[in-house]
């Protein structure tokens, strides 16, 4: 498949700097520096995941990636989730280094909007329900992401994603972007003929040769089917009590049994199951397995969205995407060229 340049581009584009109206999730430990130049470089729009990370780090990985591309990108970080001092401090990182966009999720920090759109950056804010869609809104968000409980990782609402889309469209005239259960050019394509200007997508930019997960995790993605992921609260250690996830099941999830929801942290034992170096990994923490974990990495949580069962390889980042919008582009085309019949 080829691409035509120009075929796709939506005002997102323009008001984020790229050429295809695909956004790399924000995906903490994942998406580094690697994975987000690879993508801005075939045309997409990358977000670094420093959710919670130390400002060291993310100084570091944003000079590793102007090392790799001069392409605009985003910084993900999640206020409601971080402790203050921290998220403070982060934000200011970022703005020293001239971080022109960001990316917030979970709960709205107005204090927080206010920090980013105060120095005149962008702000893309992924929400899971209305009410969210509507207070980010309201405290200044420049781009909403509606992310449907068919997303890996973290989810924030109970809503598929084109039911949400669909909703959040019809109540904001700000630019919309469609996430969870994305990972083809049929999921953009329908997008689009929404009135999305877009989509974001972890789980199809997960299993890339560029992503920073474990190869292990990269794997279960690849052999793995939308059926195979289960909504829990029970990966929970490290972040507030009922915040659900999207993993596959491993045998953590199967010792839930039917109760998949309902742990509570302050309950859950603080067993060492695998390290990143020097770093305990608790089992029933939120930590996916990295290139950088040893140990039992089969307990961990592997986040993946419902749309699994369209990935079968790992490929690199560019190839992902450039297949994924030349779909998108053929699946448009065809629509545009399928006579339409009127009413008799």
């Amino acid at each position: 498949m080829t691409l035509e340049p120009g075929s796709l581009r939506t005002p997102l584009c323009d008001l984020l700097g790229c050429e295809y109206p695909v956004i790399l999730a924000g995906m903490g430990g994942v998406a580094r520096a690697e994975l987000a130049a690879a993508v801005a470089n075939a045309g997409g729009f990358p977000t670094l995941g420093m959710v919670r990370e130390a400002p060291s780090l993310i100084v570091s990985e944003i000079e590793d990636y102007r090392r790799l591309s001069d392409r605009s990108f985003a910084v993900n970080v999640i206020p409601a989730a971080t402790e203050p001092g921290l998220l403070h401090q982060q934000i200011e990182t970022c703005l020293a280094m001239e971080v022109g966009v960001f990316s917030f999720f979970w709960d709205v920090v107005p204090e927080a909007v206010a920090q980013v759109k105060e120095a005149d950056a962008l702000l893309l804010h992924q929400v899971g329900t209305l009410r969210a869609a509507r207070e980010a809104e309201a405290a200044g968000a420049d781009v909403l992401i509606a992310q449907g409980q068919d997303a890996g990782g973290h989810v924030h609402g109970r809503t598929p994603t084109f039911d949400l889309l669909r909703a959040v469209l019809e109540t904001t005239a700000l630019p919309v972007v469609a996430s969870g259960g994305i990972s083809n050019g049929k999921g953009l394509a329908r997008a689009l003929s929404f009135g999305a200007q877009g989509v974001q997508c972890g789980t199809a930019f997960l299993a890339t040769a560029e992503s920073f997960a474990h190869d292990y995790h990269k794997q279960r993605v690849v052999t793995a089917q939308g059926e195979d992921t289960v909504l829990t609260d029970g990966f929970v250690l490290n972040w507030p009590k009922g915040s659900v996830v999207r993993v596959l099941r491993n045998s953590v999830t199967e010792s839930f049994g039917p109760t998949l929801m309902g742990h509570d942290p302050e309950m859950i034992a603080h067993e060492v199951i695998a390290r990143d170096g020097p770093i305990p990994r608790l089992r029933q923490s939120t930590d996916s397995p990295l290139r950088t974990t040893t140990g039992d990495l089969e307990q961990m949580p592997l986040y993946c969205g419902t749309g699994a069962g369209e990935i079968d390889a790992i490929v690199p980042a560019a190839q992902r995407l450039n297949t994924l919008c030349a779909e998108a582009q053929a699946r448009l085309a065809s629509a545009r060229q399928t006579p339409t019949v009127g009413p008799t």
